[in-house]
């Protein structure tokens, strides 16, 4: 993976509990479903979960909701924190690094984002400075922090016999980047299938979307990272991603569909209402802020990336 392991920095380190072998995946499905949503990165934001509840009940057969970690980040108040969280935990759920680095106050490893090198020291900083804020209020709701520690690391699905890892990261560490899209494009994944017995990882915590086919002993494998479900993903355009996996094909809004296993795999648009997204975004973070400062032009006008978002 391309986490800078050897530096003992906050927001670069990677700590060793974050840990485990893509062989943890290589056991009997918690979650069993026709259709399941795999929602990473809501960064707090509940204009976007309520439009994810909102496809959720568009569905034909109601879809199991899982959150891959990090559905905290911009929800500094209390009243923001409290309800994504409460929201949140209704469903299944494991912690992502905020969340991890949220629920345990003597750690020093910062955001626990396990940032590559080719991301700035002051972008590293911002992102601490944005977690020691979010301690802050998350101190003052002991027992969702507590429910937060206790979440796993990481589940494994089971959809039309199909197996699928869901993990924050990668096949190896909560905060890893070897499902970003610069690892993906020379990564070879076929080991971490093999050690898993899964098809397809779905994964978060990079930020931006990626997938990859990856060709295995008994048929096809996938990795489907959805980069955002509360942030804007690609280049002129403000809609979160989630991961839609299931034995049916969807009718909603999608940006990638690929066919695996018997089974259809999305990337589904969550488009909501980004003037009252932009409203309660300045209201909590303004223009002097660190998040402003990181996140605010994504928030309005995207990212850099354009499709395809595949990796051959």
């Amino acid at each position: 993976m391309s986490v800078n392991d050897s530096a003992n920095v906050a927001g670069r380190s990677c700590p060793l509990s974050y840990r485990y072998s893509p062989k943890v995946f290589n056991r009997a499905a918690e979650i069993t479903a026709q259709t399941i949503y795999v929602i990473g990165g809501l960064y707090g934001n509940p204009v976007a979960l309520a439009k994810i509840l909102e496809m959720a009940a568009l569905e034909p057969v109601s879809p199991t909701l899982i959150f891959n970690g990090d559905f905290n980040w911009f929800n500094r108040d209390a009243a923001s924190f409290k309800q994504i969280n409460v929201a949140v935990l209704q469903h299944h759920a494991i912690r992502g690094n905020v969340e991890t680095e949220l629920a345990d106050a003597t750690s020093t490893a910062g955001c626990g984002c396990g940032y590559p090198d080719d991301v700035s020291a002051a972008e590293v900083q911002r992102s601490n400075d944005i977690m020691d804020i979010l301690r802050s209020t998350a101190a003052q709701f002991p027992g969702l922090r507590e429910r937060l520690g206790a979440l796993p690391m990481h589940l494994v699905a089971e959809v039309g016999g199909v197996k699928i890892a869901i993990a924050h990261g990668d096949a190896e560490s909560l905060a890893g980047w070897g499902f970003s899209r610069e690892s993906l494009r020379h990564a070879d994944l076929a080991p971490n299938f093999a050690a898993a017995k899964v098809s397809i990882f779905a994964s978060t915590h990079t930020c931006l979307p990626a997938a990859k086919r990856v060709a295995l002993t008994d048929g096809e494998g996938l990795v489907i990272n959805n980069g955002s479900a509360g942030m804007a993903n690609l280049a002129g355009e403000t809609c979160g991603l989630i991961t839609r996996i299931s034995t049916q094909p969807s009718a909603q809004k999608s940006k990638f569909n690929v066919q695996i296993q018997g089974l259809s795999v999305d990337l589904l648009e969550v488009n909501f209402a980004m003037d009252e997204w932009e409203k309660l975004f300045l209201s909590q973070w303004p223009e002097d802020s660190a998040a402003y400062a990181s996140y605010y032009r994504r928030v309005m006008f995207g990212t850099d990336l354009r499709r395809p978002l595949i990796i051959d």
